[in-house]
């Protein structure tokens, strides 16, 4: 007789799944009882392993963000491809044998010859990669082990790489950004709208590029500044990359500029009327208010907003894609879509786009703010950052002399 509930085939091909296949331990072994049938036993923890291998899958899978999820993947399949070419076993792996595959990935070359296929930073993602893979087959991590610990440090001595970082946003930048979008109407006037809260809102929230890629418009409240009246946006983050469990309410604050043209609440106000055209009358309607002319782009129209009803717990994302025809997906922006954006408008610019990415708006407002005569707890407190040092490099950027007694020499 067969088994009406047959065990589920392995789930570990579907997205957010770190390995092939969950590891699998013996069954049935060490009952030992007469009043139990080993078959029907063992098939049935084969398939309750199945379905909770499954199940603590996707929690794994969501403990990590999209990105290092991705990036995760990638460095397991080159490790996993190695160790077959090798004849090595991947799952569970001998510390040694990671130690050569960093060791051997570290000395390769670019095919052009001009530099090292791989940085120092690499090789310790892949190395997590590796430990997390077995982590979340209940597994040791190799990784662990001196012998790859040492690896990695010699590996980082010998090559004494400067971390690659991009260039900041400063104001500079961020308005020759803003002069190089699409033209007000139809069809690029809907990306000019998105693209300018987008830039603003990074900028002055020192937002990284996934947090802005998260946001919804349940997560922007209406505010006033107490102490001017004008209005003031509060964004909520849920997540943050220091906290992506959300445990600590994170929220940044986006206040109204002296410029209608940089200023994030404008932006804002301005962009969800668009969306707010779109849903109510569709992609006609919304060509039909573009082809108007606009405000007084002189003119602040923020202090006539008062909210979006967008915000209807719906979690509609504040920065949907937005295809060439001028249309507004239901789905938001990734991560690396924020990246390219900046890249793209930085090209625009008559910028090396090699230089910009998602970071530079956070970097831009640190490093801004900081020549703005900002001090260490004011940019930590509206940048969320815990460490001193970080904000001090941001400052060194700036002004390298500020507070320097190198300015006191006499020389």
């Amino acid at each position: 007789m067969s088994d009406p509930h047959p065990a589920p085939p392995p789930r570990g091909d579907e997205p957010g799944t770190l390995v092939p296949a969950p590891v699998r331990t013996e069954l049935g072994r060490g009952v030992g009882s007469v009043l139990v049938d080993q078959a029907a036993l063992a098939r049935v923890r084969e398939r309750f392993d199945a379905e909770q291998a499954h199940t603590l899958g996707r929690y794994l899978a969501a403990a990590q963000s999209a990105n290092t999820l991705r990036a995760y993947r990638a460095d397991w399949v080159a490790f996993s491809a190695w160790c077959l070419r090798e004849g090595r076993t991947a799952l569970p792996a001998e510390p040694v044998d990671v130690a050569v595959y960093l060791a051997a990935a570290a000395d390769t070359a670019r095919p052009d010859g001009t530099g090292w296929a791989f940085a120092p930073a690499t090789l310790e993602r892949r190395a997590a990669a590796i430990a997390a893979v077995h982590a979340a087959n209940g597994l040791p991590a190799p990784t662990r082990a001196d012998v790859v610990r040492l690896t990695l440090r010699g590996i980082r001595r010998s090559r004494h790489a400067r971390p690659h970082r991009k260039r900041p946003v400063l104001l500079h930048t961020l308005q020759a950004l803003l002069a190089v979008r699409p033209e007000p109407g139809w069809p690029g006037g809907v990306a000019r709208a998105r693209d300018t809260l987008l830039l603003l809102a990074g900028f002055a929230g020192a937002l990284r590029r996934s947090e802005l890629a998260a946001l919804t418009f349940d997560d922007i409240e209406l505010h006033h500044d107490h102490r001017t009246g004008d209005p003031l946006l509060i964004a909520r983050l849920r997540t943050t990359k220091t906290d992506p469990d959300g445990r600590h309410a994170q929220q940044v604050a986006l206040p109204a500029a002296s410029r209608p043209a940089t200023c994030p609440v404008c932006a804002y106000a301005a962009w969800a009327r668009l969306l707010e055209i779109h849903r109510d009358r569709g992609t006609p309607g919304l060509r039909a208010h573009l082809a108007q002319v606009g405000p007084d782009p002189a003119v602040h129209r923020c202090h006539a907003f008062t909210g979006t009803p967008l915000a209807d717990r719906t979690s509609r994302p504040l920065l949907p894609a937005v295809d060439r025809h001028g249309r507004p997906a239901p789905r938001a922006m990734s991560g690396r879509a924020v990246a390219d954006l900046v890249k793209r408008y930085a090209h625009r610019a008559g910028l090396d786009p090699d230089l910009f990415g998602g970071h530079s708006l956070r970097a831009g407002f640190a490093t801004q703010a900081a020549l703005g005569g900002a001090g260490d707890r004011e940019i930590m407190r509206q940048g969320r950052w815990t460490n001193p040092r970080t904000v001090h490099g941001y400052i060194r950027t700036a002004d390298p002399l500020d507070d320097n007694a190198v300015t006191r020499l006499g020389l």
